[in-house]
C-alpha cells in the first residue's frame, strides 16, 4: 500500500517536472524570439533616443556645459560635421557607448531656443542611420551688482529687466565681490578695519570666513569661469623695511570646507604680482610680476613658463587660450597653448588714444578710446567693437560729462556692460581702498543689435573678470 503510494507520488512529481520544464522552455523560447525580434527591429530602425540631458541654466552661466543623447544601441563615432546647432555656437563632440555628447565651448545666449540635430547616426554594428534632435530654451540671465551707500553696502541679484533686484548680501563696508557657479565671495573691511573674505551661497546664506594669511589688505579679487576657484592678492598691514608679504597671490577653492588659501609662488620669480588672470577652462594662471616678467603657471605656481616681459595684461576671452598683453613696443595676442604671438590689428577706421581693450572669443576686441576732434580730445569716450580683421564700429559714446570706468563682456559675449560715472565733476569718489564714485550706472548693450538693454544702478557686475580700475 505504502509502496503504491510512493510510486504514484513519484509519477506525479515526474509529470509536474516535465510540465514545468516544458513551460519554462516555452517561456525562454518566447523571450528569445521577442528579444530577437526587438534586436532586429532596433537594427532595422537604427539608433533611437531614449533620453536627453541638458542643464540650460548652467549652459548660460559658463562654458563647458553638455547636451547628452542616450540611444537604444551602441553608436559608431559621431563626427562634428554631422552636428548642427541653431543658433550657431562653437561645440565639441564625444561618443561613448550608447551616448553622444555635445559640449558647448562658450556659454549660450539667454532666453534663446536652441536646436541640436545629429544626422547620419549609426550603431557600431552598422545598419540604417538615424537623426537625433532636441530643442530646449535657455533661461533669462541673472547677474550680481554692488551698490555702496552712506550706511550700508549691498550686493544684489537681478535680471536684465532691472525691476527684480533682490539684495543677497549686506555689510557696512564692501570693497569688492565675485561669483562662482555656486558661491558669492565678498571682500570687506570689518568694524575694526581689518580685511575679511566672506563666502556665502548665491542667495547670501551659509556665510563663512576665508582664513586669510594674516592682518593686511586684499585686492585683485577674481574667480575662475569654471569650478569654485577664486584668487586674490594679499599684502601684510605691517609691511616695512623688515619685510613681510607684499602683493602675493593666493587661490582658494570655495568647494573646500576648510577655505584655506594656497600661495601661488613660481620658483625663481619675483613673488610680487602686479596683475593676473585665470586662464579660461583650465587651472592655469597668467601673471605679471613687479619686475615685468610674464609667467604662465599652475594654480599654485608650479611649472612656470616665461612668456617674456610685458607692461600689462589686457585680458583673455572666455572660451579662448589667447591673451592680449601690452609689450613695451605694442599690443600682442599670445596663444597660451604654444606661446606663439602676433600683433593686435589696428582698428579701421582708427580710434583715438586707447583707454582699455577687452578680448572677444572670436578674436575681435572691445576698445575704449578718447574721441578726438582735429587731434584734440573732446572729453567724450567711444567704445567700439573691432573685428579680427580690424574693421571697427562704435557701439557706444559717453558724453564729456561722464567717465567710463570699465567695460566687460557677458560670458556668452552677447552683452557689453559699460560702467559709467555720470556728472563726473560733482561725483565724488568714496574713501575705500578700492575707491569708486558715489553715483554709478552699469549700462548694458546688446552687441547683436547695438541697443541699450538696461541701465542698472551699481557697479562691479559679476560678468567682469577684474575689479573696476
Amino acid at each position: 500500500m505504502s509502496t503504491d503510494g510512493s510510486t504514484r507520488r513519484a509519477q506525479t512529481r515526474s509529470r509536474r517536472g516535465r510540465a514545468f520544464a516544458a513551460s519554462f522552455g516555452l517561456v525562454v523560447g518566447v523571450l528569445a524570439v521577442l528579444s530577437l525580434i526587438g534586436a532586429v527591429i532596433t537594427v532595422i530602425q537604427g539608433p533611437r533616443v531614449s533620453s536627453v540631458q541638458v542643464d540650460a541654466e548652467a549652459a548660460v552661466a559658463a562654458s563647458g556645459s553638455r547636451l547628452i543623447f542616450t540611444t537604444s544601441q551602441s553608436l559608431a563615432e559621431v563626427d562634428p560635421a554631422q552636428v548642427t546647432v541653431e543658433p550657431a555656437t562653437p561645440f565639441a563632440v564625444d561618443t561613448s557607448g550608447r551616448s553622444v555628447g555635445i559640449r558647448f565651448t562658450l556659454p549660450l545666449w539667454d532666453e534663446t531656443e536652441y536646436t541640436v540635430r545629429i544626422d547620419g547616426v549609426t550603431g557600431v554594428g552598422g545598419g540604417p542611420d538615424a537623426s537625433l534632435e532636441h530643442t530646449f530654451r535657455t533661461p533669462a540671465t541673472q547677474t550680481h551688482l554692488l551698490q555702496r551707500g552712506a550706511d550700508e553696502d549691498v550686493v544684489f541679484s537681478t535680471d536684465l529687466g532691472g525691476e527684480n533686484g533682490v539684495p543677497v548680501f549686506r555689510h557696512p563696508h564692501i570693497e569688492d565681490f565675485r561669483t562662482t557657479a555656486g558661491h558669492l565671495i565678498v571682500s570687506v573691511r570689518t568694524d575694526d578695519d581689518r580685511a575679511a573674505l566672506i563666502v556665502t551661497d548665491l542667495d547670501g546664506g551659509n556665510a563663512r570666513d576665508v582664513e586669510l594669511p594674516g592682518d593686511g589688505f586684499v585686492s585683485a579679487l577674481q574667480s575662475a569661469d569654471r569650478g569654485e576657484l577664486v584668487g586674490f592678492v594679499f599684502s601684510d598691514a605691517d609691511l616695512g623695511a623688515d619685510g613681510g608679504r607684499e602683493s602675493e597671490l593666493f587661490t582658494v577653492s570655495l568647494a573646500d570646507d576648510a577655505l584655506e588659501p594656497r600661495a601661488v609662488a613660481p620658483s625663481g620669480a619675483d613673488p610680487r604680482v602686479a596683475e593676473w588672470r585665470f586662464v579660461p577652462d583650465t587651472d592655469s594662471i597668467l601673471l605679471l610680476s613687479f619686475d615685468g616678467s610674464l609667467l604662465l603657471t599652475g594654480s599654485e605656481g608650479e611649472n612656470a613658463t616665461s612668456l617674456g616681459n610685458a607692461l600689462s595684461i589686457q585680458g583673455i576671452a572666455r572660451g579662448s587660450s589667447v591673451a592680449v598683453v601690452e609689450r613695451l613696443e605694442s599690443l600682442v595676442a599670445i596663444d597660451l597653448t604654444d606661446a606663439g604671438e602676433e600683433p593686435v590689428v589696428d582698428a579701421e577706421p582708427s580710434l583715438g588714444p586707447l583707454d582699455s581693450l577687452t578680448p572677444l572669443p572670436d578674436g575681435g576686441t572691445i576698445r575704449s578710446a578718447a574721441v578726438l576732434e582735429d587731434d584734440v580730445p573732446t572729453g567724450e569716450t567711444a567704445i567700439a567693437v573691432v573685428a579680427p580683421d580690424g574693421a571697427s564700429e562704435v557701439v557706444y559714446q559717453a558724453a564729456s560729462t561722464e567717465a567710463v570706468l570699465q567695460t566687460c563682456v557677458s560670458p556668452s559675449a552677447r552683452y557689453l556692460s559699460v560702467l559709467v560715472a555720470p556728472d563726473v565733476v560733482d561725483n565724488r569718489y568714496d574713501t575705500y581702498l578700492l575707491p569708486l564714485p558715489e553715483r554709478l550706472e552699469t549700462r548694458v548693450l546688446d552687441l547683436t543689435t547695438g541697443d541699450e538693454v538696461v541701465a542698472l544702478a551699481g557697479s562691479s557686475i559679476s560678468w567682469c573678470q577684474t575689479p573696476p580700475q
